[in-house]
């Protein structure tokens, strides 16, 4: 596999077909696509409907607590008897969209958030999580598939926006493709400046965010520092001290990094997925394995577990640091809890590793 010239942090998309007229220009569109389709599944920003309860939990209760619980297997045992008793059930189709999103499963979780939208098409969170969905897909897709599903992927996204312009997570999620996407698909900084102006004046924090993702993306790094630094003071949040932290380990700055980790944690009082996120940087950098474990056992000891850090997946994450300091018992006992909670998927992972 090649790797994008204009970034070779970034995995390029399959190889394309070099008889094939323009495919040259899509490949290199998708290739830079990528920066966003890309993303780690976990780094996705706060779900939508955390903000929207009672949207999500009418009727579907149960469901939801086992998703967000990371009990993936009875979820979707649960919605799957409610959708044979009511096929229509839009919100039914959104969360076991989400069941199989959280296991990776594009082709499923595409059929079933295209349900939700055809039985709901007037709610923001379907399309939000369509354009997720098709987002998944278009990663492992070549680049003429990969060309129409990242149109599907702003589609959705700008028609989330469109329907609730409160929709925070949508317009992040529209933020994020406008900057990495290539204006061949629909992408371009223009219209992402357009997004920060017009979400500023209600929602500061994520305006400021994306003017530092803007600001990456032109090399203009004093810029996007600010950016993330206004985003904190607006804010407050744990998100916006990872994502501070995700620029300075980008930008080999690694102590800056791990000052931003532990802003992070401390401004974490709910133990939510930032503490994920804080791990996973903290992994990746070298930095305090003993630092990421607590944050890991603090998130699965929490009330705030969910889909935006699959429980099962925090558990094999644990169990890799487990192992990486010699705990065999601990490793195992973390990917026995994982298999419980999610068979197929933990199966599949052991499986891609090896084990």
């Amino acid at each position: 596999m090649t790797m994008c010239p204009e970034s070779r942090s970034q995995p390029s998309p399959r190889p394309h077909r070099p008889a094939h007229r323009g495919i040259p220009l899509l490949a290199a569109s998708l290739c830079a696509l990528s920066l966003v389709l890309d993303l780690p599944l976990q780094a996705q920003k706060p779900l939508a409907d955390l903000a929207s309860p009672d949207r999500a939990l009418a009727g579907n209760a149960p469901a939801y607590r086992a998703l967000q619980e990371g009990r993936v297997e009875d979820a979707a045992s649960l919605l799957r008897t409610t959708l044979a008793a009511n096929p229509s059930d839009a919100t039914a189709h959104e969360l076991l969209c989400r069941v199989a999103y959280a296991q990776n499963q594009a082709d499923d979780a595409v059929h079933q958030c295209e349900l939700a939208v055809a039985n709901d098409p007037s709610n923001s969170d379907h399309h939000l999580w369509l354009g997720r969905a098709y987002g998944m897909k278009a990663r492992k897709a070549g680049p003429l598939a990969g060309f129409s599903l990242a149109r599907k992927v702003q589609a959705s996204f700008a028609r989330a926006v469109e329907l609730n312009p409160n929709n925070t997570a949508a317009i992040d999620d529209l933020g994020e493709y406008y900057v990495a996407a290539p204006f061949i698909v629909g992408g371009g900084t223009d219209k992402a400046r357009a997004l920060a102006a017009a979400t500023l004046p209600r929602f500061p924090a994520n305006a400021h965010r994306l003017l530092a993702r803007i600001a990456v993306a032109s090399n203009d790094n004093s810029t996007a520092e600010s950016e993330f630094k206004l985003a904190i003071a607006a804010g407050k949040s744990p998100e916006a001290w990872i994502d501070l932290a995700h620029f300075y380990q980008s930008h080999a700055r690694p102590d800056d990094a791990l000052a931003a980790v532990k802003s992070a944690i401390a401004a974490d009082h709910a133990h939510d997925a930032s503490l994920v996120d804080a791990a996973s940087i903290l992994t990746a950098a070298h930095r305090d394995p003993a630092l990421a474990e607590r944050c890991l056992r603090d998130y699965l000891a929490s009330r705030s577990t969910s889909d935006a850090a699959p429980v099962f997946k925090v558990h094999l994450q644990l169990s890799k640091l487990l192992t990486a300091r010699g705990d065999t018992a601990g490793a195992t006992r973390e990917i026995e809890t994982a298999a419980a909670l999610a068979p197929a998927f933990t199966h599949g992972a052991r499986s891609a590793q090896g084990a």
